[in-house]
């Protein structure tokens, strides 16, 4: 990967050592407009895409016709905004670690490319905005849950419990798995059995997730000394668990089936999706194949982004064909 070009007096250490970028007083809005590309992947857009897909699932399912514009499109701006701050202040906080991985050491502060007072402005900012939209135009309990989520993956996990358990991807995971929730919390304005169901089928899937890259980058892991399970417990032992929660996700995700919220098209989709989930994890057992690992890591986001589509088609199929025999009638 090519490094970005790096400035003097914006050259940032590897041993992350910020200096002050550009000259005292620089108009904010173009630093912004210089820097777009940095910035925006300091918002670790794919990750908050995604999220902000469950965020959308979570609304459509809470409410059984369509949904309510405003809170659906200031909602997932909130959420999506507080999301990004939250990956900005977690390349903030990891930047020593950056430096030093081969996964992250292209990113924009390790290169220099950002400093960590322009990395913290602009998580404030469109923190502070996320939380004015949630609370003005969606409702408190959404902002405060929002709020926490931040917290939870911003501060708890990647200050404390990355560095202090090989569980930290566990515990953590809670604040990944948020953002169903807080959609349904949007359109709803409470928590119910059906949000929390949401919640248990993303925090079941982290774990898988993140291991099978950490597997994969688990000498950069060593490297920089964070406990991930393939460091502290070995490699055989992290597929075992890898496996075990493969089939415990499998089996969570009929849940939605099973208490009526999603139908026969979802649960056919559910099988056959955790079917090849668990091939990936077996197939993870094969020392010859090297590069299972990562394959695994990226089915896992597939599978989360296509099980969430399909429990969505199978919620608004019906509403669709209602419409369709109203205009043909």
């Amino acid at each position: 990967m090519k490094s970005r070009p790096v400035s003097t007096d914006t050259l940032e250490s590897a041993a992350g050592t910020t200096a002050q970028a550009g000259p005292p007083g620089t108009n904010p809005i173009a630093q912004l407009a210089a820097h777009w590309r940095d910035y925006l992947e300091i918002t670790k857009p794919k990750v908050v895409l995604l999220l902000v897909f469950t965020a959308l699932v979570g609304m459509a399912l809470a409410v059984p016709a369509w949904l309510p514009p405003v809170e659906a499109v200031i909602g997932l701006l909130g959420i999506g905004l507080a999301s990004s701050s939250a990956a900005a202040i977690n390349h903030v906080i990891d930047q020593r670690n950056d430096a030093i991985m081969g996964r992250t050491k292209n990113r924009p502060i390790p290169q220099g490319a950002l400093t960590t007072r322009q990395c913290l402005v602009f998580a404030g900012v469109i923190g502070v905005l996320s939380m004015v939209l949630l609370v003005a135009f969606v409702n408190v309990l959404t902002a405060v849950l929002t709020f926490l989520s931040l917290i939870g993956y911003a501060v708890v996990y990647t200050v404390w419990l990355k560095h202090a358990t090989p569980q930290n991807i566990v515990i953590g995971g809670a604040a990944g798995a948020m953002p169903p929730v807080l959609g349904w919390t949007a359109v709803t304005g409470e928590v119910t059995a059906g949000a929390l169901l949401l919640f248990l089928i993303v925090f079941v899937w982290t774990p898988p997730h993140f291991w099978a890259l950490a597997i994969h980058r688990r000498d950069d892991y060593a490297k920089v000394d964070i406990p991930m399970l393939p460091v502290t417990h070995g490699i055989p032992f992290t597929r075992v668990q890898i496996l075990l929660y493969t089939v415990l996700l499998v089996i969570v995700s009929v849940f939605p089936y099973l208490i009526g919220m999603s139908g026969v098209p979802y649960l056919i989709g559910a099988l056959v999706l955790g079917g090849m989930f668990l091939w990936h994890a077996i197939k993870l057992f094969d020392d010859s194949a090297t590069r299972q690992p990562i394959k695994t890591f990226v089915f896992s986001i597939n599978y989360l982004m296509w099980l969430f589509g399909i429990m969505l088609a199978d919620h608004y199929l019906p509403l669709v064909f209602g419409l369709v025999q109203r205009l043909a009638a």
